[in-house]
């Protein structure tokens, strides 16, 4: 059951995360970034190499034209998640939480077996969130981060207090780091910890999910 209860989480925030490839480099400010975060740049380049991994295996895909037809804002999805990682990352580190390589593995295998197995669990994390097979253990990572935030902040994340708990330690973290995005993907919101005006096509079945999660376990 706990396993179950952890997997949904993954299925859904990947999380918590999209416009065109981007032609051009980034602001005045920041040439060439698509986002000045703690003061580390993402690269455009960036983006563009995490958005284009994902347009090849849906090109390889037997439903690829439903499936590129449908991740119009392929690029900002991807920004928005290297955005959220460095806040993930500031809030479970404030926080105390560290991850393992041994807990990413162990997440994949639960995910894998309620997904029907590697191949299908590829498959999902394709068509549902926009992830190509090479990016599935960073997205898992964020799980296990999300999981043990929870946990050390004393949140239940199967109550809406307890999503409240860890929104606000996010929201937090993301204004501690000084998010500068440039205006080709839009402006950063720090309480909802995502681009502004932009909304992934997951995002509606996150609470739902969350409320799946053991948080303790």
């Amino acid at each position: 059951m706990h396993r179950r209860r952890r997997t949904a989480l993954l299925i859904s925030a990947a999380t918590l995360v999209a416009a065109p490839l981007l032609s051009a480099c980034g602001n005045q400010a920041h040439p060439g970034a698509a986002a000045v975060v703690g003061g580390d740049r993402i690269e455009v380049s960036t983006v563009q190499a995490q958005a284009a991994a994902v347009r090849t295996a849906q090109r390889d895909s037997k439903d690829s034209v439903q499936l590129i037809s449908k991740s119009g804002q392929l690029s900002r999805a991807k920004l928005h998640g290297l955005i959220f990682d460095r806040i993930l990352d500031k809030a479970t580190a404030d926080a105390g939480v560290t991850v393992s390589r041994g807990e990413i593995q162990q997440m994949r295998q639960s995910a894998a077996a309620q997904s029907g197995g590697e191949a299908q669990l590829r498959t999902v994390m394709l068509q549902q969130n926009w992830v190509a097979p090479g990016q599935i253990d960073a997205v898992l990572r964020e799980q296990v981060q999300l999981s043990k935030l929870a946990q050390a902040l004393g949140a239940d994340l199967q109550q809406p207090a307890g999503q409240k708990i860890v929104s606000e330690a996010l929201s937090s973290a993301s204004k501690s780091l000084h998010i500068d995005v440039n205006p080709r993907f839009g402006t950063w919101d720090n309480k909802q910890t995502q681009l502004a005006d932009y909304k992934a096509p997951w995002i509606a079945r996150a609470p739902k999910a969350a409320q799946e999660v053991d948080a303790g376990a």
